[in-house]
């Protein structure tokens, strides 16, 4: 991920909603027989242009819930979106999961499968197309389309990377 778009934000002033993306029940086999524990995938956003994700591992199911929400709220990043898409087309990857987000015309809605779809309604997106490609696996999915939408730029990022006017970036 370019370190240079990435705008943390704190979690002071926003109002959060949670998604559950993925629970696992993990197994793990001791001599005594199988101990039982979750993991939990959780999206938070204030589904303005703000989304975090995080990962809570807990024995009890709203427990790891919980924890990964408490995650996901150390993790947030402030997203471009402009008229409920997202600016530009843009591919993201990480690890064995590789997403495609295309913008899309008002009316259209959230094209997208299940994490994918989750991350982008947490960030606020409204209307978007979408495909995941590679890792079906919903840690790789949601951390890709996360990577994907905090490499966007918005026109006047890039005006003020190039140091020009905001018209000049559209008609040269």
């Amino acid at each position: 991920m370019s370190t240079i778009n990435i705008k943390r934000v704190k979690t002071t002033d926003i109002e959060l909603k949670d998604r559950l993306v993925s629970i696992q029940r993990v197994a793990k086999v001791t001599k005594g027989g199988r101990t039982f524990s979750f993991s939990a995938i959780v999206v938070v956003g204030d589904e303005n242009g703000v989304v975090g994700f995080g990962l809570g591992k807990a024995k009890e199911v709203t427990e790891a819930i919980a924890k990964g929400v408490d995650d996901a709220k150390k993790n947030l990043v402030k997203v471009p979106i402009l008229n409920g898409t997202v600016p530009h087309e843009q591919i993201g990857k990480f690890s064995g999961g590789f997403v495609l987000i295309k913008p899309a015309a008002v009316g259209t809605g959230v094209i997208a499968g299940g994490a994918m779809r989750a991350v982008l309604e947490s960030a606020g997106v409204h209307n978007v197309l979408a495909k995941s490609k590679g890792s079906s696996n919903p840690h790789n999915v949601v951390k890709a389309t996360v990577d994907a939408l905090t490499k966007m730029r918005d026109a006047y990022a890039v005006a003020q990377t190039r140091g020009i006017d905001l018209n000049k970036v559209f008609n040269g």
